[in-house]
């Protein structure tokens, strides 16, 4: 069943709908309308491309044409073809070959939601909307999807954001493998910029990331996490003068009404601290490890730009209630943050921010870090580094280059938007996107990597069938193709999913697809 509805039909409802292709200007439009409008950066890229979308009548949805050799297009299409970008995976453990992934979609408001029972090789295409706590239209941005083994459940969690100045993180639920989820108007609200009567503009919630706590021996099992930004704005023109990384936990979200569902709200870094500082925060990406502990990774970035001045990490080891004094990861002289205010990398139209991953290896309780870096931009261009620690998050090792030739060599060109995913066996995969085999840096391809040994060593290979150019990939500019990609693993299935615009029409319409490579067996 598809739901969605034509952006013509839909723009033109009410007056605090947003522009076709924009929205209102000045001091008339929302504060984060006013953010995005007059800042480089701060607000990520998925609420930002909701401004640059333009309205196109659409006449329904038609099956995806899986590609040749074993990259599948998972994605049904419109017509015409619009975007869908920013991926999230997660994989059923007692039953690999079934997996949920889900993307932001440019037909309608919200998500497009697939879902696979034969480890990849078909997806069926489910599309649905956010609607806000009190029943309003909204737009959805950064899905996050994970999979509970206590509750027998994926979870999906969504902005839900518009132009009448709302502001909510969502959850919704799904006990049929992804089959049917959460009526949008039960959502289990997280967090509300809801006043008694009104919007609070001055806060925006953005980039929300699910964790969830599979440890049967754990006294905080099936413990539902998650993270986000809290931007405070402020007039007259949007600016953040702080973006603190915030948490919320939930023991319980009734699936007869997710609504019902209470959470508690941490302050992992406190409100105030300034634009430029410990308060500026983004990219916080959390982890529950096999202790049980709440780990949460993140970017020292402005409120108001894209620079990225420093990654640190904390750690919650009483349930997510309070967390561990920061200490930082990366060390002197061994990263560097893309000099580009808006993160456009060389060659490339698009935004490519540093696009983080952390995740948890339980077969040895290492954690792997990997991010975008440009210390060696003018030899090796942008390259996926990783970082690795053994004792919880308080030391880490040297960074290293996981985007690699078969020397070992860091590989030529921009390699950016990496994902981390760590099997049963302890083996660690990775994707990311690669420009390594075109001499003007530009055409993309996505390349996976592995690690037999934790993360010391690794191997890298082009799974991509057709290279794709980005900047005809969204609309008329080209300047979005979300903020991130993601990678599941086991031992019988990989899951690397990415955004591809390799059957874009181009201009003025652009499109991307969500596609993956069918990887049955796993990788070894």
């Amino acid at each position: 069943m598809f739901r969605f509805r034509s952006f013509v039909t839909a723009l033109a409802a009410g007056a605090a709908v947003l522009a076709i292709g924009g929205a209102a200007q000045g001091s008339d439009a929302p504060l984060w309308v006013q953010h995005v409008q007059n800042y480089d950066g701060g607000i990520s890229n998925g609420v930002r491309s909701r401004l640059e979308a333009r309205a196109v009548q659409t006449s329904g949805f038609v099956g995806a044409q899986p590609a040749a050799l074993n990259n599948v297009q998972m994605n049904a299409d419109s017509v015409p073809p619009l975007p869908q970008n920013e991926t999230s995976v997660a994989l059923k453990p007692s039953a690999p070959l079934t997996a949920v992934a889900a993307a932001n979609d440019y037909t309608g408001d919200g998500f497009w939601i697939g879902r696979t029972t034969d480890g990849g090789q078909t997806w069926s295409s489910l599309f649905k909307d956010p609607k806000t706590s009190i029943g309003s239209r909204c737009f959805g941005s950064d899905p996050s999807v994970v999979y509970s083994i206590r509750d027998s459940a994926f979870y999906l969690a969504t902005l839900c954001y518009f132009g009448d100045g709302s502001s909510e993180v969502q959850v919704w639920k799904s006990v049929d493998d992804g089959l049917t989820w959460t009526d949008s108007t039960k959502a289990s609200i997280v967090v509300t910029n809801r006043a008694v009567n009104a919007w609070e503009q001055s806060v925006f919630y953005d980039k929300e990331l699910l964790a969830i706590d599979n440890n049967s021996g754990s006294s905080h099992f099936g413990r539902l996490y998650i993270t986000y930004i809290k931007f405070h704005l402020t007039q007259p023109n949007g600016r953040s003068d702080f973006c603190p990384v915030q948490s919320a936990h939930t023991d319980n979200v009734p699936t007869a009404n997710p609504a019902s569902a209470t959470w508690t709200r941490v302050g992992v870094v406190p409100d105030g601290l300034g634009d430029v500082g410990p308060g500026a925060n983004q990219w916080a990406e959390p982890v529950v490890d096999s202790t049980g502990a709440l780990d949460v990774a993140y970017a020292l970035e402005d409120c108001n730009t894209a620079i990225d001045r420093a990654l640190f990490f904390t750690r919650s080891t009483n349930g997510g209630n309070t967390f561990s004094t920061p200490v930082q990861i990366d060390k002197r002289g061994q990263f560097a943050d893309n000099p580009n205010r808006k993160d456009i990398l060389p060659s490339k139209q698009f935004r490519a921010p540093i696009s983080s991953s952390l995740v948890f290896n339980p077969v040895t309780g290492t954690l792997l870090f990997a991010y975008q870096n440009n210390l060696n931009r003018p030899t090796s261009g942008a390259d996926v580094s990783l970082q690795r620690s053994f004792d919880h998050g308080a030391t880490w090792t040297d960074a290293q280059t996981i985007s690699i030739t078969a020397t070992g060599a860091p590989a030529p060109n921009d390699q950016y938007f990496p994902a981390l995913a760590v099997d049963e066996d302890g083996h660690v995969h990775a994707i990311f996107y690669d420009n390594r085999n075109d001499s003007g840096n530009r055409m993309m391809e996505t390349f996976q990597a592995f690690s037999s040994d934790d993360g010391a060593t690794w191997t890298n290979f082009d799974i991509s069938t057709a290279a794709w150019d980005p900047n005809t990939s969204f609309f008329s500019s080209g300047t979005f193709i979300g903020d991130y990609n993601q990678v599941a693993a086991s031992t019988q299935v990989v899951y690397p999913v990415w955004t591809d615009g390799r059957n874009s029409p181009g201009q003025p319409l652009g499109e991307t697809d969500i596609f993956t490579n069918v990887e049955l067996g796993g990788v070894h």
